[in-house]
Parts: C-alpha cells; sequence; structure tokens
C-alpha cells in the first residue's frame, strides 16, 4: 500500500497542479461523453487506452463486461442502475462495450464446475454469458486451438452485450431515433491494439 500512498501524494503535488482548472471546472458537474463498460481487468485502463480526461467518460467495471439484461427488479443492479444513470439522467450519447485480451473472466466460461467452488458469486455471474460458450463450441467443432477459442470467445462475448444493452427501452429508442451510438471494443493488451465492431459485416476492424 505505502506506493499508493505515495502516489496520491505524487498525484497531488504534480498532476493535479497541472489540470488543476479542470478539476476546478469538474467540482460541481460532470457532463461525460461517453458510457464505458469495460472489464475489471487491472489491465484495461479506459481513459490511458482512450487519451481521455477526467470527466469525459462514465465508467462501469465488472466480470467480463457483461450487461444483464434489462429487467425491473427490487434488487440492487449494480450495472444496470449505472447504465440508467448515464443514459437518462446524465444524457450520455455514445456508448463503448470494451472487452480484452487474456480475459480471466472469459475463460472461466470453459472451467470445471469445482474450479469455481470458492467463487459462487463469480460463477453465477458469468451464467449471462453462457450463450457465448455455447456458440464457440459448436463454431469450433472438433477444433483445440485454445488462442483461437480464447479470441473468438472475447469478441463474441462483447456481441452478446451489445444485444443484451439494446434491451434496455432507452438505449433502444435512443439507438433507434439516432440520438445514440452504441460501439463494441475489443483490447489487445499486449500490442496496444483496438478492434471496433462492424455492425453491418459482423466483423471486427483494427482501429487504424
Amino acid at each position: 500500500m505505502e506506493n499508493l500512498f505515495e502516489g496520491a501524494l505524487k498525484f497531488r503535488s504534480e498532476d493535479f497542479e497541472s489540470h488543476r482548472s479542470l478539476f476546478e471546472s469538474l467540482e460541481k458537474l460532470q457532463k461525460p461523453h461517453t458510457l464505458f463498460i469495460g472489464c475489471s481487468d487491472s489491465r484495461l485502463v479506459p481513459n490511458m487506452i482512450t487519451k481521455s480526461q477526467p470527466g469525459e467518460l462514465f465508467i462501469v467495471r465488472n466480470i467480463a463486461n457483461i450487461v444483464p439484461m434489462y429487467r425491473q427488479s427490487e434488487e440492487y443492479l449494480a450495472t444496470t442502475s449505472a447504465i440508467e444513470f448515464a443514459i437518462q439522467t446524465l444524457g450520455i450519447k455514445n456508448i463503448v462495450i470494451c472487452g480484452h485480451s487474456n480475459c480471466g473472466g472469459c475463460a472461466a466460461l470453459y472451467y470445471p464446475a469445482e474450479k469455481l467452488a470458492k467463487t459462487p458469486h463469480t460463477s453465477k455471474w458469468l451464467e449471462l454469458a453462457h450463450p457465448v460458450k455455447t456458440e464457440v463450441l459448436a463454431l469450433m467443432g472438433d477444433s483445440h486451438d485454445e488462442s483461437a477459442r480464447e479470441w473468438m470467445t472475447e469478441q463474441l462475448n462483447i456481441v452478446l452485450q451489445l444485444k443484451h444493452l439494446m434491451t434496455y427501452p432507452f438505449v433502444e429508442s435512443g439507438v433507434k431515433s439516432g440520438e445514440i451510438t452504441i460501439h463494441g471494443w475489443h483490447y489487445i493488451i499486449q500490442t496496444g491494439e483496438v478492434f471496433n465492431y462492424n455492425f453491418d459485416q459482423k466483423v471486427f476492424e483494427l482501429i487504424d
């Protein structure tokens, strides 16, 4: 923890001071332009890969960048409420769902039940992505190429979550009217590349 305390002090004396006017303008108001839904993985840093400043991104992170299908409930719905707040209250017009390479959540879809015995809540959460596993296994047939399976699982998971996002009435209406745009990104940790989903061609294309 010592390095985190030192980092906080360094931020206050260096980074904050160099951006003082920006932070002062954000004191009582935020106007983010994009809702960024990403994985909780520590290697995915939304502001770094988008070169965005504080106040630009409204960020939601969870295991495997999952978007639960919309439903009304008396439960405590963290991701659902964040999406609702971003669109209905903040008026955000752009949404990015960003997955990444070497995703532990996507890999866990193929684990035997006993390997997830100590993480029952994680196991339950990943049920939302089980259709991805079914689709990948059907597409791969008898192939045992684990690298191809990993890549395919991560990308198809992003596509599934984009479909889940469209079950939110206020998102669906916004997309159909042209007021909201949605994007699916696949970030490659070891190269820094980001692939954007082409809805018409149904492929991920390198942002270049």
